[in-house]
């Protein structure tokens, strides 16, 4: 479908509407992960603190998470030839009973222990920090283009990224680690800077809105179509390298960063141009505002 046809095809009100109940899902499914865990996502090891053992694929994930029952077992995962298991904290006993039992089944494994990265009191601070960010990435966005509703949409849009990333995030097993938390940081620049590409577009040049629009779309599109393809790369490098050489192992760190920033693309697609492109061509189409707060080049 022609660019120009999909975006003066739909009522814009209601393109923000399903954009909304988007949202309202992902946050149901936040709600629901902090009910059951008390935290909005699920999070790794290096929120909570444990014990990562590697062993060889000897056995099925079944009967190694049999042998480990007595032992906080938080995930299995396959990553090449090798089991990757990660514990949630243990006392000391519980320690070394599991060291001796994990050296005498399995030979050259690897345990390590790692204390909680982020202190308790580190995310009670980011708790405070992160909505201060939004509030003021909004005065920066209110700055340049002087319009109220302009900055609450990019903050909107931005804010919606993030929780429908963490949503399909839970949905799809991916926990909250180092770097899935890069990754969320980039993608709220990555979502900032596309809103601001479309609002610069249609607030400060001259022309049919839909037309212009459809000139920020098509730039838009080509941006996000070359971020995607680099990563969904390394998506498939970093989940399959192994099937290359058997000396190779699935990349951990580079596989939930591209699968997190590969959703948060997706719904960064959606929230420019099916949320804040719509809400701008209401915006700018109500009665006597079709001509206000337009900026000559």
């Amino acid at each position: 479908m022609d660019p120009e046809t999909f975006i003066s095809k739909y009522e814009p009100r209601k393109m923000v509407a399903i954009s909304l109940a988007v949202l309202a899902v992902a946050l149901s499914i936040l709600g629901f992960t902090y009910i059951k865990t008390g935290s909005p996502v699920n999070l790794g090891v290096e929120f909570t603190g444990g014990t990562i053992v590697t062993v060889p694929v000897v056995e099925s994930e079944g009967e190694i998470a049999a042998k480990l029952a007595a032992y906080p077992v938080l995930d299995i995962r396959d990553v090449g030839h090798r089991y990757m298991i990660q514990m949630g904290p243990m006392d000391d006993a519980e320690y070394k009973r599991l060291s001796a039992m994990i050296d005498a089944e399995y030979q050259d494994p690897e345990i390590k222990y790692m204390g909680p990265v982020y202190s308790t009191r580190l995310q009670e601070q980011a708790k405070t920090y992160i909505p201060l960010s939004f509030l003021f990435m909004a005065v920066v966005v209110f700055l340049i283009f002087r319009t109220p509703f302009v900055s609450l949409m990019v903050i909107l849009a931005a804010f919606s990224d993030i929780m429908i990333t963490a949503a399909a995030m839970n949905v799809a097993g991916v926990k909250l680690s180092l770097g899935t938390v890069a990754a969320l940081l980039m993608l709220i620049g990555y979502s900032v800077d596309s809103n601001i590409l479309l609002n610069n577009r249609v607030l400060k040049r001259k022309g049919r809105t839909e037309d212009k629009v459809t000139g920020a779309f098509r730039t838009g599109i080509a941006m996000t179509s070359t971020t995607f393809s680099a990563i969904f790369a390394l998506f498939l490098v970093s989940a399959f390298s192994y099937l290359i050489s058997s000396s190779f192992t699935q990349i951990n760190i580079l596989f939930d960063i591209s699968v997190v920033l590969l959703f948060g693309l997706l719904a960064g697609l959606m929230n420019t141009w099916v949320m804040n492109s719509n809400a701008l061509r209401w915006y700018l189409a109500r009665p006597k505002k079709a001509g206000v707060r337009r900026q000559r080049r």
